[in-house]
């Protein structure tokens, strides 16, 4: 089949699912269009790569200075979100009270443009990265959190995920690439194949979850159409998997899937203390287990390397490098510079471009301070997730799962502070204040003597 042809079909099914979906929200906010289109280019490439627009004459100036594409338009994005916002009254100090170890992270990030040797790089990263929780913040705000959430991933995996296929099978030259050692990999919408895993993880998780949650509503004939079209996603994105052979994706995929799959079932409500401590509990056993000289079998075990695909030689070279270990190099300043050729050299051809661990990463960009913010911010959101297990919340089975494989997927990759993981965990563990203009519609239908509700629940509820 010609590779236009096959593009006009996913063009046309693509709308079709837009207006057709039997998930369709129809009161859905078109403000959503803004996180929308801010997800799509984290799930998948810059505006400049889409366009294969570049603006710098070498790798290190395009590292340092950006794209000034990307940069108008994420900063067009920012503006919007921030402009929604406003509209909605945001009430910014009870966001940040609500909220501290998330902005106590935020903060640190950006007073390590004091300390960064790029500080004008380093300023540039962070507000760019400051936008992409505004653009959560447009989801949250939205009169249901819940549907709002659904309506947002639904339509960015309509996107991605099909369109991954069309590329890897009719456009070889942007859905594959080439290895460092010659050998030809699958890519899709996104810029490798570990990211390629990452969204196709992403993605199985939320069809997952979606389906989950209406499952006990399956004798309905539009979820039993939702739970259909859900099924066929979650095949394409193992397809997508299978394809690129990401083992943590995978490794990963299937830990979230039990995890929401226990916290929906009644067993796992029966017993809701030992569904709090599961998650943790799985991440201590494999630390111990690595402690001990076993990582390299449990890699060998899911069909990977016992050095993790090269990873420990690049741990080793990272950890050498002389930085601050207190403070770090700044938010996102450790691969800009001479730093790169220096680590690059010590590899022999191993051109990386992160530490492929999401802890060294977070330490080398702002040293032990910046991985113990972290850590506070993650025991946070999870004291925030047991909270609601019981009685459980739809969000909450969704945090639990993306909570419980976020800590092991940043054991060979990176997603700590950013990236679509990061941002879907916000999306359903982070609270925010109750929109004003709703609260003080409300309020005047209230009986005298009746109180409302201080904030918009886990669950989109208010």
């Amino acid at each position: 089949m010609p590779p236009t042809l096959v593009l006009s079909v996913w063009l046309v099914s693509l709308l079709a699912l837009f207006c057709f979906d039997p998930a369709r929200e129809p009161k859905a906010s078109a403000a959503l269009w803004v996180p929308l289109i801010w997800l799509f280019f984290i799930a998948s490439r810059t505006p400049s790569m889409w366009l294969q627009f570049s603006y710098a004459s070498s790798l290190e100036q395009a590292l340092e200075e950006g794209n000034p594409l990307d940069r108008a338009i994420f900063s067009l994005l920012i503006l919007l979100a921030f402009v929604i916002l406003v509209s909605r009254s945001f009430q910014w100090r009870k966001f940040v009270s609500q909220n501290s170890a998330l902005v106590l992270f935020l903060g640190f990030a950006l007073l390590s443009v004091a300390w960064s040797d790029f500080p004008l790089a380093t300023f540039k990263k962070w507000f760019r990265d400051a936008g992409l929780y505004l653009a959560v913040l447009v989801i949250l705000t939205d009169r249901n959190r819940l549907e709002a959430v659904r309506t947002v991933l639904r339509r960015l995996y309509y996107l991605t995920v099909p369109l991954s296929i069309v590329l890897v099978n009719y456009y070889p030259n942007l859905g594959r690439t080439w290895s460092r050692w010659g050998s030809m990999e699958f890519a899709g919408v996104s810029t490798s194949k570990n990211m390629l895993g990452l969204l196709c993880l992403a993605s199985g998780i939320f069809f997952f979850w979606d389906a989950a949650t209406r499952w006990n509503q399956r004798r309905d004939k539009r979820v039993r159409r939702i739970i259909l079209v859900n099924t066929a996603f979650i095949g394409m994105a193992l397809y997508l998997l299978n394809l690129c052979g990401s083992k943590t994706s995978t490794v990963c995929l299937i830990l979230g899937c039990l995890m929401i799959a226990a916290a929906q079932s009644k067993l796992g409500q029966r017993h809701i203390g030992w569904l709090k401590v599961m998650a943790p509990s799985i991440f201590l056993i494999y630390w111990m287990l690595t402690f001990f000289g076993l990582g390299g079998q449990m890699s060998e075990a899911v069909g990977g390397t016992a050095d993790m695909s090269d990873r420990t030689r690049i741990w080793q070279v990272l950890l050498s490098v002389p930085i601050n270990p207190l403070v770090g190099c700044g938010y996102q300043s450790f691969w800009l510079g001479p730093r790169i050729q220096w680590v690059w050299e010590r590899l022999t051809g191993d051109n990386v471009f992160e530490a492929h661990n999401g802890y060294l990463q977070t330490y080398l960009d702002l040293g032990v301070i910046g991985v113990l913010l972290v850590c506070a911010f993650l025991i946070a959101t999870y004291r925030r997730i047991c909270k609601q297990l019981n009685p459980l919340t739809p969000l909450a089975s969704l945090s639990l799962g993306l909570w419980s494989l976020l800590l092991l997927y940043n054991v060979t990759e990176a997603a700590l502070g950013g990236g679509l993981l990061w941002l879907t965990l916000l999306m359903g563990s982070m609270p925010v204040p109750e929109r004003a203009k709703v609260r003080a519609r409300a309020s005047s239908k209230v009986p005298r003597g009746a109180t409302l509700v201080p904030e918009i629940a886990a669950d989109g509820s208010q």
